[in-house]
This record gives structure tokens, sequence and C-alpha cells, in this order.
């Protein structure tokens, strides 16, 4: 791996613990970062619809308004790579839907790169453009529609897992 000389990553981690008795607000987590500008703060928790949980406590957060935290904690370093390490990882399957729709918004709006880690095979046929499929190397790559009929792909997850793994785009402009 190389990696261009000015090139800067903002990380979301798999899973962060936060000690219950730890007194510490979201604002206060988001400043350990090293930037205290409040307002930068305030725009990056705006940004990932997270704006109203600035005071709040970290530890009472849901497993959904915890990664929307993180997320901004990852922006505030204006990343022209996004790294997420199982973004979805404790979030309902509702908050996975808005969180993947936010990615994406994200993604067109910043101009940012997003390299995403995950096991959950209809997520990642749902929310990418483009696969790797690892399994002590690279196994296959490409678009989802092409990855699921590689014969590599096949081997590992059955020719079950290629049928059923239907790509689905969820169309945000209709109303439910």
């Amino acid at each position: 791996v190389q990696l261009s000389p000015n090139l800067t990553v903002g990380y979301l981690p798999k899973r962060i613990e936060i000690e219950q008795t730890l007194p510490i607000n979201v604002a206060r987590f988001l400043k350990l970062t090293g930037i205290k500008d409040e307002k930068r703060i305030h725009r990056a928790l705006d940004d990932v619809g997270a704006g109203k949980l600035f005071d709040s406590a970290l530890q009472g957060l849901s497993g959904g308004e915890l990664q929307r935290v993180l997320l901004a904690r990852a922006l505030l370093r204006d990343p022209d790579l996004l790294v997420l390490d199982e973004p979805a990882q404790g979030v309902d399957l509702h908050g996975q839907v808005e969180f993947f729709s936010l990615l994406e918004h994200l993604r067109a709006e910043r101009g940012c790169s997003v390299l995403m880690i995950s096991h959950d095979l209809h997520l990642v046929m749902a929310a990418t453009d483009r696969v790797f499929c690892l399994n002590n190397h690279v196994c296959c790559k490409g678009a989802p529609e092409v990855v699921t009929q590689n014969p590599a792909f096949i081997e590992l997850f059955g020719k079950e897992a290629a049928k059923t793994l239907a790509i689905y785009a969820h169309d945000r402009k209709h109303r439910h």
C-alpha cells in the first residue's frame, strides 16, 4: 500500500468502549481530536444529523447516535479517504439504511473516497460501487453484480449466496 504524501484519512472504528463512570459528553469527546473550534464541531455534528447531541453524555447514546458521533469525529479531519470498520455494527436496520444514505450524501458533498470493511454481504452489495473479496488474498474484485458471479466468490459463499444476494439500491426519491 502506498499513500499519497498529502492524504488525510478519517477513521470510524468498529467499536469504542467508554467507561460508564467517565463524565464525558459529545463535545468534550470531539475536542480530544485536538480541534477546539466549537463552530467546526457543531458543523461536523450537523453534517451527520447529530447536532442535538453536542451536550449529551457519550454513554447515553444509542448505537446509531454513537456511530454518527464517531463519523463526525472522522470528518473533523476533512479526510480525502474515510475508512469505516464494520460501520453498521450495533445499529438497527432502519438506522443502517439512514447511515448509508448519509454516507452516500457525504461522499458526494465532500468528494472523499470511502473504504468500508464489512462482513455483511447484503450491506456490501447494496451500499458500494466496488467490492474487494478477501480470503488471505484478493479473491475477486469489481462491481457487486460482477463479484457475485465470480467463480472465487461462488466457491467461498456457494451458489445460493450468489443467487440470494440481490443487488438492491434504495430509491430515496420516493416517499414511504
